[in-house]
């Protein structure tokens, strides 16, 4: 129970791996800090590359520009 009405979050520290990622996730931490070189990991994964080449391949397709 709150006692004196602290608004805490919970800091997941030392996070060494994708691993440590997931399971801070999972157990509630609302905030990491980690190393550049897990986060950099963390971004890279064959499927997320795939995925973003195929959304370049169908944006392609509909030769709509964003920028005029």
């Amino acid at each position: 129970q709150d006692t004196y009405g602290f608004k805490t979050q919970l800091l997941a520290a030392s996070l060494r791996s994708p691993l440590h990622v997931h399971d801070a996730a999972l157990a509630g931490a609302d905030v990491a800090t980690l190393p550049p070189t897990l986060f950099d990991l963390l971004l890279k994964h064959p499927l997320t590359d795939k995925g973003l080449l195929l959304f370049e391949e169908d944006w392609q397709k509909t030769h709509i520009s964003i920028f005029p």
